[in-house]
């Protein structure tokens, strides 16, 4: 039997039911980019688990005060899936809800990635792949070396991970001994326009952060309870940062989304589609 080409291997098959909270998250992203008429869907769609878990159990924040010192740092290193970032930090008072009606309009606050200085609760302005790991790991440097007790926290992207920026910065956190630093990488092996696998394979992704001196266990991306649980438990080992790696479905939630790269990003959404969205998103997925 011949063997089947990596570039050939279909996406896991991941079957955790999402609950109302994550539906209803998805739900807003969606009534976001109506008003935007445009914007990341699918890659939105595969942090809602990620982000709901650091911003309701673990990240310490005062979204009255943004800047407040001892705040935990958070870096959305995949800017693009903004929209789920925007729906949080919305729901957790860091601006009002009128905001996101005002989503790539010149009158908002709110683009296409988040903006440092502009946008209250972004620690980084991460429009360019490959930027925010870099970033991280100079806040957990600078939080060691002044005796800080705040923890940094960065969420990546697979097709992200084609940058050397990322391995150049994953060596200087292992090299610093940053236990302060955790990573969650979003491993829905599809990036813009095709499998991770056939643009660049990863695998064994795992196994190379391991390499490069990182605290590694492999989690089910949108399983509420195995984030909470993994995250709480960080960091893995005294002296090393941590890598959490999320296997997810690219556009969880809705089945005509689900692994589809015509979702990766519209530039511009119809009514119909919009429609379609939210009916999907009714039932418990």
């Amino acid at each position: 039997m011949t063997a089947t080409p990596s570039a050939l291997k279909p996406p896991p098959v991941n079957t955790v039911k999402l609950d109302e909270r994550s539906l209803a998250l998805r739900r807003q992203i969606v009534r976001t980019i109506e008003r935007g008429g445009r914007g990341h869907v699918g890659s939105a769609f595969c942090l809602v688990e990620m982000l709901r878990v650091l911003y309701d159990d673990v990240l310490r924040y005062d979204a009255t005060n943004p800047r407040w010192p001892e705040r935990d740092r958070f870096v959305l290193s995949k800017g693009h899936g903004c929209l789920a970032l925007y729906v949080l930090l919305a729901e957790k008072g860091f601006f009002p809800e009128a905001e996101l009606w005002k989503f790539c309009k010149p009158d908002g606050m709110l683009g296409g990635h988040p903006e440092f200085g502009k946008i209250p609760g972004v620690e980084a302005s991460t429009g360019s792949l490959g930027h925010g790991l870099s970033f991280s790991v100079g806040f957990a440097l600078n939080a060691k070396i002044e005796g800080a007790k705040h923890r940094v926290f960065t969420i990546c992207s697979d097709g992200e991970s084609n940058e050397g920026s990322v391995w150049e910065a994953a060596l200087s956190a292992a090299k610093h001994r940053l236990s302060n630093l955790t990573v969650l990488v979003d491993y829905n092996k599809q990036q813009s326009y095709s499998t991770t696998y056939e643009v660049l394979d990863l695998d064994p992704f795992a196994d190379k952060w391991r390499a490069f001196g990182w605290a590694v266990e492999e989690v089910d991306g949108h399983d509420v309870a195995a984030l909470r649980a993994a995250v709480g438990r960080a960091p893995f080992c005294a002296d090393k940062p941590t890598a959490i790696i999320c296997h997810t479905i690219k556009g969880k939630g809705v089945p005509f989304v689900e692994n589809n790269l015509n979702w990766h990003h519209k530039n511009k959404v119809t009514e119909d589609e919009v429609k379609s969205l939210l009916a999907a998103l009714e039932g418990d997925r």
